[in-house]
């Protein structure tokens, strides 16, 4: 696999590692469908924090969030300009309106799942709609390059294109969020390569057959910039303007890219 400091190739597993990840994936899947049913107005973050540890934990896997650098949910909740790693709380309540944005991991027999998706809670403005709509075709562009032969900024500069088709598409503007992005994943929730949501094609290293990367772009309705709060864990937009949140774990195959954490229908 090339253990050097720089690797040439994106890791890759074998096929049965594979179906081994995707397995964890679909308890992801399952525990995102389960907290996505039971948002409605009125219930805390906390109460879907409940809700996917027991999803999690009735399927025999662990939620890879709990516990990780300190981290105190099963899910990050980020609600409104929160962009990502919100913590669950029993005083952040939903309200119809809401854009609220649930990313998840599980680990099953040692391997990780790792998923995010954004939905609104009743009613939701057109910008919000659109916003999360586009992020959720930032991530499909992205996919879609998860080829073999492609190298890593190849799925970076599909992302920030897919991400300029939705600006056209709805004739608005989205701000990349600077600074975060995808990774590679397997044994560990978190490992080399960071995948930027942006950038110029052709850099980084190969995808192979059995590559592994979390696909996670964020999009913002304003600026780019970020800061965390005092908890140390909590992103936000610095002008205060709502954002969405789409991840898969997607592996390269010789049949095309395959999602490992599918969700229910």
């Amino acid at each position: 696999m090339g253990f050097g400091r720089k690797r040439s190739v994106v890791p890759f597993r074998t096929s049965g590692e594979l179906d081994a990840m995707a397995a964890a994936g679909a308890v992801v899947g399952a525990a995102l469908v389960a907290v996505r049913e039971a948002a409605k107005p009125g219930v805390s973050t906390l109460e879907l924090d409940q809700v996917a540890e027991s999803v999690i934990r009735d399927a025999g896997a662990v939620p890879s969030f709990l516990g990780y650098h300190g981290f105190t949910g099963s899910i990050c909740s980020s609600v409104n300009e929160v962009v990502v790693h919100g913590i669950p709380s029993a005083s952040v309540v939903l309200a119809e309106g809401d854009l609220v944005s649930i990313d998840c991991g599980a680990i099953l027999d040692g391997w990780h799942g790792d998923s995010a998706w954004t939905f609104g809670i009743g009613e939701l403005s057109q910008a919000d709609i659109d916003l999360s709509e586009a992020t959720r075709l930032s991530l499909e562009a992205g996919i879609a390059a998860m080829l073999p032969g492609n190298r890593l900024t190849d799925v970076s500069h599909a992302i920030e294109q897919g991400t300029h088709a939705a600006e056209k598409l709805h004739s608005r503007s989205y701000g990349i969020v600077d600074g975060y992005g995808g990774h590679g994943i397997g044994r560990e929730m978190h490992m080399d390569p960071f995948l930027p949501n942006e950038g110029k094609p052709g850099k980084g290293p190969k995808l192979v057959v059995g590559s592994v990367l979390a696909v996670e772009p964020m999009l913002t309705l304003g600026t780019y910039e970020t800061e965390v709060l005092d908890d140390e864990w909590t992103v936000v937009t610095v002008d205060g303007s709502r954002a969405a949140h789409w991840e898969h774990t997607v592996a390269v195959t010789e049949d095309g890219p395959r999602i490992l954490t599918v969700r229910p229908e």
